[in-house]
């Protein structure tokens, strides 16, 4: 969609200051953005995805592992039992958190 209207607005130093403020608590940086978006929608989500980049370590973790288990396969030709059920153990606690994550996501209104 081309952009070629223009709104201009007169505003105080102390509300240039509040709506800065609120920028940065919304993590944006584009004025013009931040205003468009909040003047079409009213309001901006915040998302903590704290968790989401723990899930995400805990993913890198247990491909390490997984790839650690299948060059061991490949060189000796033989895997400990316990080492797959360890790492199923993990995988399933990994899909867990991303269950929960998900029922979180899916209840944002």
């Amino acid at each position: 969609m081309e952009k070629n209207t223009e709104i201009h607005l007169r505003i105080s130093e102390a509300d240039k200051a509040k709506i800065r403020a609120n920028m940065e608590t919304a993590g944006v940086k584009n004025m013009s953005a931040y205003i468009m978006k909040m003047a079409i929608d009213g309001y901006i989500i915040l998302l903590d995805l704290s968790d989401v980049k723990e899930v995400v370590r805990l993913m890198r973790i247990n491909s390490n592992n997984l790839n650690q288990y299948a060059k061991k396969a490949n060189e000796t030709g033989s895997i400990y039992l316990h080492d797959i059920q360890q790492l199923k153990e993990q995988q399933d606690g990994i899909w867990e958190e991303i269950r929960e994550i998900l029922d979180r996501l899916s209840n944002i209104k």
